[in-house]
């Protein structure tokens, strides 16, 4: 068992409390705070949704009372924002609330940040430290990490396989998926739905499945749904064109409207095809996709080592043909069993 010191303790407290968070702060951070006296707790909070108080903001509105403000010391696992956005800058409240020591987990990569709350705190005469469990801070705001350092959303593959390494029949008779995983694996996809902004899927998949891309066994946000769709082929009465949800259409027609739910994006198919689909969905401020398919689309992500991590089921099913599973060439990061199902997650290091 790892050792933690005290400041990596109330750090790690942080990254627990900025957690909760996952799926309602975009575009924002995953961000919590505690406030510390006497090597006690006495405050707490986390970035809850965006436009709403940072965590700082409700770390130390919970202490009761605040005259101990002055002696405490503030952990949060990134830095405080020194900007006027939707809401205050987190600094002013620190500064204003006479904390005289702020830790820090790691630099926020914002460019109207990064740097600058560190220094606006150093020069009210506060005492900073920066970069304790900083691999951990990074890892839980990979997403956020990836979007401005990357400039492009964090690329989660995501695709469940046979025991025989098959991800669908080679032909069916209903137009509607076929189930590889077992029902806890198929919620646990829902669950991950509501985390991520977008999820992707090309022509085929929808043409054959004709997927509604949307949430229905877990409570959260709607993803937004991102469609390869060359030619224009699918047909306006699919699902992917109702416009409960905000859809993103990629082709090279270019004669298409807009609505408020359903956009058409123009790119180029021939050329860079991937890197131009991340930069659209960056235009859109979104921070993660979960590619789904189908085997073209997630091979094509794979080539081009346009991918950051890959969640792939393995379930006990057979087929005695089909269509080939994508290949990984290296080892799993981690396995989990889920029933009768293997749920192997790898990292694109």
């Amino acid at each position: 068992m790892r050792f933690l010191s005290s400041n990596q303790h109330y750090i790690a407290r942080c990254i627990t409390l900025a957690q909760n968070g996952l799926g309602t702060t975009y575009p924002n951070p995953l961000v919590g705070s505690v406030i510390v006296y006497d090597d006690k707790i006495i405050g707490e909070g986390w970035h809850q949704k965006a436009g709403e108080p940072h965590a700082e903001v409700h770390a130390i509105k919970s202490v009761k009372d605040k005259s101990l403000l002055s002696q405490s010391t503030l952990y949060v696992n990134l830095e405080p924002c020194s900007h006027f956005g939707k809401t205050p800058p987190c600094a002013d409240l620190i500064i204003e609330s006479k904390i005289p020591k702020v830790v820090i987990g790691t630099m926020d990569p914002f460019s109207k940040v990064c740097g600058n709350g560190i220094a606006k705190l150093k020069n009210a005469g506060i005492e900073i430290e920066v970069g304790v469990l900083e691999n951990e801070c990074h890892e839980l705001n990979k997403r956020f990490f990836t979007y401005h350092q990357k400039k492009r959303p964090y690329v989660i593959l995501k695709w469940a396989q046979t025991q025989n390494g098959f991800i669908a029949p080679l032909k069916k008779e209903e137009n509607r998926p076929v189930w590889i995983s077992n029902k806890y694996s198929r919620q646990l996809v829902h669950k991950w739905r509501a985390e991520e902004q977008a999820i992707l899927v090309g022509t085929n998949t929808v043409l054959q499945d004709n997927p509604q891309l949307n949430l229905r066994d877990w409570a959260g946000e709607h993803p937004v749904r991102v469609v390869l769709d060359r030619e224009l082929r699918i047909p306006t009465t699919y699902s992917v064109y109702d416009k409960s949800v905000k859809t993103i259409f990629l082709t090279e027609k270019q004669t298409q409207s807009n609505h408020e739910n359903l956009i058409f994006e123009t790119i180029d198919f021939s050329h860079n095809r991937n890197e131009q689909i991340l930069h659209v969905l960056y235009k859109h401020q979104i921070q993660s996709v979960i590619v789904e398919g189908g085997q073209k689309v997630l091979n094509s992500f794979i080539a081009d080592n346009l991918w950051d991590e890959a969640r792939v089921f393995t379930s006990d099913t057979f087929l005695e043909s089909g269509v080939k599973a994508p290949e990984l060439n290296f080892p799993p990061d981690r396995i989990i069993s889920m029933d009768n199902d293997q749920l192997i997650y790898f990292k694109n290091k």
